[in-house]
């Protein structure tokens, strides 16, 4: 599989994850719990999730727009794109293993299972963006 095929298989990863986080609160049955937040807490809460799926977005159209470019590593933007984007996921990939509490899942095949393939996501999306950024041609 190629470096272009895997960074669109990425785009749209980060296009649906993107989509997907937009419905986070009805999915998890978090409104009675945001509900009962503070309304700036709440507030903040809405912001960010659009926010997330805004840049998530942006990642993957200029990816999916700019994905021959990016695997031939001839310019140094694409490089700077990819390796700012892989930071982002290497960091997200460590936060799910490092921040979260293990008793979401533990105990909870569904969740477990959840978890795991979030984590093998995340640590691809940040491994084929580094191989972009930094690897062999860069």
């Amino acid at each position: 599989m190629t470096l272009s095929t895997l960074l669109r298989i990425a785009a749209a990863a980060q296009l649906a994850i993107a989509l997907l986080n937009l419905f986070l609160v009805r999915l998890l049955d978090w409104k009675a719990d945001l509900d009962r937040l503070p309304l700036l807490l709440r507030e903040v809460f809405h912001v960010h999730c659009w926010f997330i799926s805004i840049t998530l977005g942006i990642f993957g159209v200029m990816t999916l727009r700019f994905a021959d470019a990016i695997a031939a590593s001839s310019n140094e933007a694409c490089r700077w794109l990819t390796a700012g984007i892989g930071i982002f996921w290497a960091i997200r990939t460590v936060l799910q293993v490092t921040y979260y509490s293990s008793s979401h899942w533990q105990g909870r095949p569904v969740r477990t299972a959840m978890h795991v393939a979030l984590l093998a996501t995340y640590g691809g999306l940040a491994l084929v963006y580094s191989l972009s950024a930094f690897g062999k041609g860069s």
